[in-house]
């Protein structure tokens, strides 16, 4: 948000309380997915020669840079998979409300689905990440 203002995008105080909550919701997603990614990779060099191949892929399949409204079946499938799509469309829901011509052509989804999604990606990934871990750790 910080950046946004500083190049000019005008944020009103209802929408910066409003990204405040998504901005911790999407964190908490980003924090359980690199969990589950990292209880999935024996090393620290392996980790950094994968991740940006996991999470590069995403900001294309998410709409961070290009809209997605309208994909090629197999890269909908995938972009349905990405964590970070819902993200995305829950900081759109909220910097777009109250804009009823601009949100309809921006938002993909309800912002009850896309918490709904978020949470149970989280619980998912944090469950299994913690699980991988702790199998890992025991069979050392």
């Amino acid at each position: 948000m910080l950046f946004g203002l500083v190049i000019g995008v005008p944020l009103t105080i209802a929408q910066i309380a409003g990204l405040l909550p998504v901005a911790v919701a999407a964190c908490l997603l980003g924090g359980a997915f690199g969990v589950f990614v990292l209880g999935n990779i024996n090393s620290q060099r392996a980790a950094n020669q994968i991740f940006p191949f996991i999470i590069f892929p995403q900001f294309f399949l998410a709409g961070v840079f290009s809209p997605i409204q309208v994909l090629p079946l197999p890269l909908d499938i995938l972009s349905r998979i990405a964590p970070l799509r819902y993200a995305v469309d829950l900081t759109r829901n909220a910097f777009y409300l109250g804009r009823p011509s601009e949100y309809d052509s921006v938002v993909l989804a309800n912002p009850f689905f896309n918490l709904l999604v978020i949470g149970a990606m989280f619980v998912v990934f944090l469950i299994a990440g913690t699980t991988l871990f702790i199998w890992r750790e025991r069979n050392r």
